[in-house]
């Protein structure tokens, strides 16, 4: 079996991770190369990091997530990451990440229990902790369902100006003055429609994606 060889970026979050108590100098690497987690183990005891807490620091970033974008017309409109923690989350540590959902997210929320499933909801936000063989994992997702709404409404809004184009030329009405005042008013309202739904969607999806990879990092980090 191959042992598994972390890429610079791994390196450095893994140091970042092992080394909360104590200073460490990033190994620097040059692109295409990797160090598997001997190689790390030996590094982080030239200054001084125990090995097991190297260790502790790689398997976090393993369980770093999956992450999942659903897209309309190649625009994000919803985000989520799954984080496999590789252990049971304990009442005290739901209890801390129900503060921490609040402070990222600015909103109170709804916290549900249903039996071993926990969640944590705000509108189209939600976390949840479900059971898995080794403990549990914390699924992240939102989705801007307004955004989908307006581009939904806008494309509608077109559609029916084309039919409408294609019917008034048949009908040999196309260049009546309110005929066409008429078209343009709905294409522009198609228009601003789908512009208002789409933009600011990828800054959004930005944000998100970070402050959910923000706290999969903090559930994941080895305990000091």
């Amino acid at each position: 079996m191959t042992e598994r060889r972390y890429s610079e970026a791994e390196v450095a979050a893994i140091f970042d991770r092992a080394a909360k108590a104590q200073v460490v100098n990033r190994p620097q690497l040059s692109a295409g190369e990797g160090l598997t987690l001997a190689g790390l183990q030996e590094i982080g005891r030239d200054v001084g990091i125990p090995p097991e807490l190297v260790a502790q620091a790689a398997r976090s970033i393993d369980r770093v997530g999956r992450e999942t974008t659903r897209t309309l017309l190649g625009l994000p409109i919803g985000v989520g990451k799954t984080v496999d923690l590789g252990r049971r989350l304990t009442d005290a540590e739901w209890e801390r990440l129900v503060v921490d959902l609040r402070e990222t997210f600015d909103a109170a929320g709804a916290v549900k229990q249903d039996g071993a499933f926990r969640q944590w909801s705000n509108g189209n936000l939600k976390v949840l902790v479900e059971p898995t063989p080794t403990g549990h994992q914390v699924r992240m997702q939102t989705l801007k369902s307004r955004s989908v709404t307006l581009i939904g409404g806008g494309l509608a809004a077109l559609g029916i100006t084309a039919a409408w184009v294609v019917s008034l030329r048949v009908a040999g009405r196309f260049a009546e003055p309110r005929a066409f005042n008429d078209i343009v008013l709905l294409a522009a309202m198609g228009l601003g429609m789908f512009g208002w739904g789409a933009l600011g969607l990828p800054s959004w999806a930005r944000l998100r994606r970070r402050q959910m990879e923000e706290l999969a990092e903090r559930l994941t980090l080895p305990e000091a």
